[in-house]
């Protein structure tokens, strides 16, 4: 299980980079030009990425009342990118300190945004945190793309595990 999670821990890293090199590319009227999606701009995808994953960390650091990142974020978009990709590798450094597969089976007790109580192992987690990325990570794909990028960089798991060898 540690090194299952700690690998996926390492393909977000990476492949949240491969979408933060794309978006460097572009101008910054697109990054916030409107797209139908999710989230209405490529911004703000961004920021809900990185708060959700923010927000996951602090619950599986045991942090009682978690920070929204974005909510009252005021820094440029570089800026935040730059965060967001600190974040995933705070969540390779949680998988990594982990002492064995058990510690992957704590259940941590939260509150959800909306303040309803849950309880949910770290592995459950840790997968939830990673999917959820991805699911994003392919909408900010499609986004690019409407905002004119032509070449983007593959970010499927298998591409990472072909390069990383």
């Amino acid at each position: 299980m540690k090194e299952l999670l700690l690998q996926y821990a390492r393909y977000n890293v990476w492949a949240n980079k491969q979408i933060i090199d794309s978006v460097f590319k572009l101008e910054e009227a697109d990054v916030d030009r409107e797209i139908n999606s999710s989230f209405n701009t490529i911004r703000k995808t961004v920021y809900h990425v990185w708060s959700a994953e923010y927000v996951w960390l602090q619950r599986l650091q045991l942090v009682e009342h978690p920070l929204w990142v974005a909510g009252d974020f005021d820094g440029t978009f570089e800026a935040a990118c730059i965060d967001w990709q600190r974040v995933s590798g705070e969540l390779v450094q949680f998988a990594k300190k982990q002492f064995d597969d058990r510690s992957f089976g704590h259940v941590v007790q939260y509150h959800d945004l909306k303040k309803h109580p849950h309880k949910t192992p770290v592995s459950e987690i840790m997968l939830h945190v990673f999917n959820h990325s991805t699911y994003h990570r392919g909408q900010l794909i499609t986004m690019l793309r409407q905002a004119g990028l032509n070449e983007i960089p593959g970010t499927d798991f298998i591409t990472f595990v072909r390069i990383k060898g």
